[in-house]
């Protein structure tokens, strides 16, 4: 099994935070595949982000926010 860190990038609202989790590369199965504990990071993160919690989202991830560009 090999592993690579990877920067999963979750988009809710005008956030985007980008969360550091490590794929999982096997010869068998569904690979790369993530471990419990990151997709629970993930989803953690999802959910402050959702709830206007940036400071939550922040302790697990790198948070920013979105702008529009008009032209």
């Amino acid at each position: 099994m090999n592993a690579k860190h990877y920067a999963k990038l979750v988009h809710e609202g005008e956030y985007v935070a980008e969360v550091d989790v490590e794929l999982m590369y096997t010869d068998e199965g569904w690979s790369p595949y993530l471990s419990l504990d990151d997709a629970y990071k993930l989803d953690d993160v999802r959910e402050a982000l959702r709830r206007g919690d940036v400071k939550s989202a922040s302790r697990l991830a790198k948070v920013y926010t979105l702008t529009p560009v008009s032209v």
